[in-house]
């Protein structure tokens, strides 16, 4: 009866690495958050909320996405406005190519973080100053948005914006593993740490309660809403569509 063959050598320690790692990582987390650069709402909960994870170290499980365009509107020919006006429209395409020049949400999100901090103080036309407080460098950015890729940055981000189902009925909007969270989205770190099924940080202690007995955010005052007529069409359309 022939012998079997022996591993070689050098195999058998990789093998011992391979049975004593984990059958399989826990994945991240994905949180999307849909907002506008100067509703107040918004940048209220990027500076005072979203930021907490990058501080309390929820952002290591994490997979963050931020999408300005909120409830822009796109023209059948392909020009925008936005709701609180041009400045808006140039900061969010601004935010759109800080985003796709550096994808890491640990490298983008201190400059968004500053621009939604100006714009809580009314300080929004210094957003240039963001550059000297991140260390991002500035010409890539404006070549950016100069050449015209960041308005179709924002053309996309209006793309997966009314593609949302359900459709979002105000900004903030955020999902978090595919859940819109609605009103209760200040909540999002509890969600975060319902989804993540690996070892929970120590940010989620005290987060364990059940979610439904958190108390909702009221939607008259901490959320700029889309126009009803807007949604309307988006829900007619996306009708439309379904049959």
């Amino acid at each position: 009866m022939a012998s079997r063959p022996l591993l070689p050598q050098f195999l058998i320690p990789f093998l011992a690495l391979l049975c004593l790692a984990p059958a399989s990582a826990a994945r991240r987390v994905s949180v999307s958050v849909y907002y506008e650069a100067l509703c107040p709402f918004c940048s209220s909960y990027i500076v005072n909320d979203l930021a907490k994870i990058f501080q309390n170290g929820l952002s290591s499980i994490v997979d963050l996405r931020l999408v300005p365009f909120g409830n822009g509107r796109v023209s059948p020919d392909g020009s925008m406005t936005c709701q609180h006006g041009e400045d808006e429209c140039r900061l969010n395409a601004i935010e759109a190519c800080v985003i796709r020049l550096w994808p890491d949400a640990e490298h983008h999100f201190p400059f968004i973080y500053c621009i939604e901090h100006l714009a809580l103080t009314q300080k929004w036309r210094a957003w240039e100053s963001c550059f000297h407080e991140t260390g991002l460098a500035s010409q890539p950015v404006i070549d950016c948005y100069n050449s015209g890729s960041g308005r179709q940055l924002e053309l996309q981000n209006a793309a997966e914006t009314f593609a949302l189902q359900p459709p979002n009925q105000f900004v903030p909007w955020v999902v978090v593993n595919g859940r819109p969270l609605g009103d209760d989205y200040t909540n999002f770190e509890a969600y975060i740490c319902s989804a993540y099924d690996g070892e929970l940080p120590v940010a989620c202690r005290g987060k364990h309660l059940a979610i439904t007995q958190h108390t909702k955010a009221s939607r008259g005052d901490k959320v700029c809403p889309r126009n009803p007529r807007e949604l309307a069409i988006v829900l007619a359309l996306c009708i439309a569509l379904w049959f």
